[in-house]
């Protein structure tokens, strides 16, 4: 198989050459990285050449690395029946500069550009309807974020007084973790059945 994907990358970047920045296989995964204003013609062509026929969509994710200036990179997978393959497309971005949508291409792009959207804060230029899809409204932040805090920034309860569903900071109730780290068999004041026995025989 990593023959047959070597074979692929060579005929990938022989056909695009000056649209792949680089290729290797790995894990059984052929991995393409492409700037990003040559997405859409990259997966195009992934989609329609006769050699390739990636025309099954799988998913797009997001991967953050904060340390980077490009600290995002925005993962396509896509799968060719017909070749029996699978090919991932990565594209580096930082926080300020959109992705071209590939919906028009992948029409099941639409939600996962949303997804990336709302939980990495990566914006895509072209996207008929870029808006949050899993977090509530009025949500804060983007929570795949390295940098975003575990305990979130707000809470949510319903309050009986206002009958409705409110947003408040988030208060941990910090009275109710007293942790002594005391082992359960240390501090006793009652000798458990069997320790007498530790003590005659000194």
């Amino acid at each position: 198989m990593s023959e047959a994907l070597k074979d692929l990358a060579a005929y990938i970047t022989e056909k695009l050459d000056a649209q792949i920045q680089d290729a290797m296989v790995a894990h059984g995964e052929l991995t393409l990285f492409v700037e990003s204003g040559d997405i859409v013609d990259v997966l195009t062509f992934l989609r329609d050449d006769v050699q390739c026929q990636f025309f099954a969509f799988i998913d797009i994710s997001g991967v953050d690395y904060p340390a980077r200036e490009k600290r995002f990179d925005v993962v396509y997978h896509l799968l060719s029946p017909r070749q029996n393959q699978r090919i991932r497309v990565k594209v580096a971005t930082d926080e300020d500069t959109p992705v071209p949508s590939v919906v028009e291409v992948f029409p099941a792009a639409e939600w996962y550009e949303r997804e990336v959207y709302d939980l990495y804060g990566v914006l895509f230029t072209g996207h008929p309807d870029l808006r949050r899809i899993l977090t509530d409204y009025g949500f804060e932040g983007h929570p795949l974020r390295k940098d975003f805090p575990l305990s979130g920034f707000v809470q949510v309860r319903y309050d009986d007084d206002a009958k409705r569903v409110i947003y408040e900071p988030v208060d941990l109730r910090q009275e109710f973790r007293n942790f002594d780290f005391l082992s359960p068999w240390e501090g006793t004041e009652y000798v458990l059945p069997g320790d007498e026995k530790a003590g005659k025989s000194e």
